[in-house]
């Protein structure tokens, strides 16, 4: 579905990626593991387009998607979570999942909107609530069903369990784990290798813009693991 091939990414005279190959299958978690600065969300912003390509190719279902801009490459099935929640504080909750929404018909919008909540039932309860006043980690949650409202084919989750409390991160597994179920493909960073390995099929280990180590989530645990406390 997703191919990555030699693909570098540079701020000014500083390479954030280098020369990074990756394959995301239909219905297949992949993980990116590694450190603060290791050139994980610099390749997630990539993919989706909001950063610029140095070199390299990313196709997604064998189409060249690296001239597109992001609005273009969420048309095509690519959904979004970016780190740090970053809901609009002031909006319902509701409005802002149906956000990731716009492009599809109100009875559509309402359909995915009953399938989120039976995956997140506290939307139900906090759907008039202004999202800026919840927790950490039900904005998370809520700025995930706003990525997966728009019914993406490829889901990026960049850093989902940042800061969160594990009750929150039990959640959003569960979450990572019914969009496989449904055959949707997640991309996702993680800097927490624990709850991350159990849910992810691949995984790969960066370290200085660079995969150090790839392979099914239980061949490279304890490099992943050595790499959480780095």
């Amino acid at each position: 579905m997703l191919s990555i091939r030699d693909l570098h990414v540079s701020y000014g005279g500083t390479r954030a990626v280098e020369g990074i190959d990756l394959d995301v299958g239909a219905g297949e978690t992949v993980l990116l593991i590694g450190a603060n600065g290791a050139g994980k969300s610099s390749l997630i912003n990539a993919v989706i387009g909001l950063v610029r390509t140095a070199r390299g190719r990313v196709t997604f279902e064998g189409r060249d998607i690296a001239g597109l801009p992001s609005d273009a490459r969420a048309r095509c099935g690519i959904g979004y979570s970016p780190e740090g929640r970053r809901v609009f504080p002031s909006m319902s909750v509701k409005d802002n999942v149906l956000s990731g929404a716009v492009r599809l018909a109100p009875r559509e919008q309402a359909r995915r909107w009953e399938g989120l909540v039976d995956s997140f039932p506290f939307l139900a309860e906090r759907q008039a609530q202004a999202a800026g006043e919840l927790s950490g980690g039900q904005q998370q949650l809520v700025a995930i069903a706003r990525a997966m409202s728009g019914g993406p084919k490829l889901l990026l989750l960049d850093e989902p369990f940042l800061g969160l409390a594990p009750v929150w991160i039990r959640q959003i597994s569960a979450a990572v784990q019914r969009m496989r179920d449904e055959g949707i493909a997640v991309l996702m960073t993680e800097q927490m290798a624990r709850p991350a390995l159990r849910i992810a099929q691949v995984g790969h280990v960066m370290r200085s813009g660079q995969i150090r180590r790839s392979g099914r989530t239980e061949e490279i645990r304890g490099a992943a693991l050595a790499e959480e406390y780095l």
